[in-house]
């Protein structure tokens, strides 16, 4: 739908100082304004640093922002995009490990398994393999690795995910 305008928010949950600058530019490329975000320590890595940059734009930026950070190396970000008229939401997680991961979501940002991956999931004949299937379908690798980098630490302000309201 041409036209219809979404909200998300791009969670950098660790990158080292010197990318700081250069993830706020690349956001900003594809935002198509002047991104400045607040860098905070990040308790879970020594060195590293995280910030979190509410933006608006229209459907498809989140995969856009997604994209343009990609592959950088020792860099762990989420970019959440929400449901909007005609498009379900979006999370694109990313770990240096891990590589990216993508997946629908619902409303209230829980992680949407299509009916064709849980069929598929459902044919295997071992209950290991079937776990293994879900497993990747929801990205739990992705949260196992970020979950650490996810609170900001104590005293710090910590922003959920998925907010609702």
């Amino acid at each position: 739908m041409a036209g219809v305008t979404t909200r998300g928010v791009l969670f950098v949950h660790s990158a080292p100082r010197a990318l700081c600058p250069h993830i706020e530019w690349a956001a900003g490329n594809v935002l198509g304004v002047r991104v400045s975000m607040d860098w905070t320590p990040q308790p879970a890595g020594r060195g590293l640093y995280r910030a979190e940059y509410s933006w608006q734009g229209p459907q498809g930026t989140g995969a856009k922002v997604a994209s343009a950070l990609r592959g950088w190396s020792h860099l762990r970000y989420e970019v959440t995009e929400d449901a909007s008229n005609g498009a379900d939401g979006a999370r694109w997680s990313h770990t240096p490990d891990l590589g990216i991961f993508h997946a629908m979501t619902d409303v209230h940002g829980n992680v949407v398994v299509q009916e064709d991956r849980v069929r598929a999931a459902l044919e295997l004949a071992d209950p290991r393999a079937m776990r293994d299937a879900l497993d990747l379908a929801l990205g739990a690798a992705w949260d196992d690795e970020l979950e650490p980098f996810r609170y900001a630490g104590l005293g710090a302000p910590v922003r959920w995910l998925h907010q609702v309201g």
